[in-house]
């Protein structure tokens, strides 16, 4: 089932822990109505900006899954709302402050990145209209630091 033009329900539902543990990982109707609306509003644009294939390492997890990984139940990721993504070839950093000067988001973090260009992820979420445009940090210590991303271009 594709969410958006480049973006299937199969990329935002797999998990390598899902299939090694056996369980399920399918959303309900509400997690399938935020996972249109995070690839229509925020995956999309990116790669479209990037003309590339934007990777999603993790994508949707069902509570069994999120929390065999050891994440919190309130974690964006089992409402549908959230992604950690990569774009092979392109800084993370840089892909970070892309996000952060150009898309209307929830929250972004940048997750363990070590200054090397492939290192760690980016963690983008989307919730509508009470989106809050946090951005954070972790290091590889799971030091999370708040930080100021750079000035939207007038």
């Amino acid at each position: 089932m594709r969410l958006s033009p480049h973006f299937t329900l199969e990329e935002m539902v797999k998990s390598q822990t899902a299939l090694r543990m056996g369980l399920g990982n399918d959303p309900g109707p509400d997690q399938l109505e935020a996972l249109v609306d995070l690839c229509e509003l925020m995956l999309e644009p990116i790669r479209n900006h990037y003309e590339r294939p934007v990777i999603v390492s993790s994508g949707f997890r069902a509570l069994a899954v999120n929390k065999a990984i050891g994440s919190k139940d309130t974690s964006q990721h089992t409402k549908g709302q959230a992604a950690d993504i990569e774009i092979p070839g392109f800084d993370n950093l840089e892909l970070y402050y892309w996000i952060a000067e150009n898309l209307d988001f929830d929250q972004l973090i940048l997750e363990y990145y070590s200054g090397e260009p492939s290192s760690g992820w980016v963690h983008v979420s989307y919730v509508g209209s009470e989106n809050r445009g946090q951005t954070l940090r972790i290091d590889k210590s799971g030091v999370t630091r708040e930080t100021v991303p750079k000035t939207k271009a007038a």
